[in-house]
């Protein structure tokens, strides 16, 4: 890294491991906590004028409905080892501030649209070939456009106060709602409400067959979406940095008609 760094204005450290359900959680430990260590050391030598670390909403992990502040701060156990290792990251990145670095933090939450390789794409792809029979009640993000959340990291270089953490997501939205307006767009049938209590006994039942399922239904991948909530207040991004992104009935109708596009449909 450090030849790219060296002489440079400012740098986006934006790099992380994000898997939910794997059977090697290794690679978490290593990217999101030492290699965001290694990022913010080199930074300090170097000198670097400013900095942006790219965090996340999870690091709070399940919000309980209630829709937080850059303020709030999570002290339960973590649903995901993704959560953990990017909140122990985040704790990182507060440390290298207080000891003069300056950088500043983003949260985006969950992240969609053209290009997605994420396992949003995967459900999306899943739901427009019928592979998608149901959804947990009450389970709900704040949705942002790819688009908006690069808008908003450029927006935290350019005006972000040195120090400050800045929730770049988006609006909360309902899963099941999302896959309802999906279901509008392309005709495809809306997939089962089911209430979310029951992903959570499954998220049980099926923790001695881990080794041998799909990453989406082992114990972790059903206790992220068993009825929680990331959700953050955006109104800091909006207030300080001008961050304004679109709404998901934008967003995700574009999004939805590209990947039908995509699959001839």
């Amino acid at each position: 890294m450090r030849e790219a760094m060296t002489g440079v204005d400012g740098v986006y450290h934006v790099a992380g491991w994000y898997k939910v359900g794997v059977k090697d959680k290794t690679p978490g430990e290593k990217v999101n906590i030492q290699g965001t260590r290694n990022v913010l050391e080199l930074m300090q030598e170097l000198k670097i004028p400013k900095g942006v670390y790219t965090s996340t909403l999870a690091v709070y992990s399940n919000t309980n409905g209630k829709l937080v502040d850059e303020h709030y701060h999570f002290t339960g156990k973590h649903i995901s080892e993704y959560d953990r290792t990017k909140a122990a990251a985040h704790d990182i990145a507060k440390e290298f501030i207080a000891k003069g670095l300056p950088l500043v933090i983003v949260q985006p939450g969950l992240i969609y649209g053209p290009g997605d390789t994420s396992s949003v794409r995967t459900a999306l792809i899943d739901f427009l070939h019928g592979r998608l029979p149901m959804l947990p009640s009450q389970t709900a993000f704040c949705w942002a456009h790819v688009d908006d959340i690069v808008q908003g990291h450029i927006l935290a270089m350019e005006k972000g106060k040195v120090g400050e953490s800045y929730h770049i997501c988006g609006e909360p939205y309902k899963i099941v709602d999302a896959y309802k307006l999906a279901s509008q767009i392309s005709g495809k049938r809306a997939p089962m409400t089911v209430p979310y209590q029951m992903m959570k006994i499954l998220s049980t039942l099926v923790k001695p067959l881990d080794a041998i399922l799909p990453d989406s239904y082992t114990s972790e991948g059903l206790r992220v979406v068993a009825g929680v909530t990331y959700w953050g207040d955006n109104s800091k991004a909006k207030r300080e940095l001008g961050y304004n992104p679109r709404p998901v009935s934008e967003g995700w109708v574009e999004t939805v008609k590209y990947e039908m596009k995509l699959l001839g449909m």
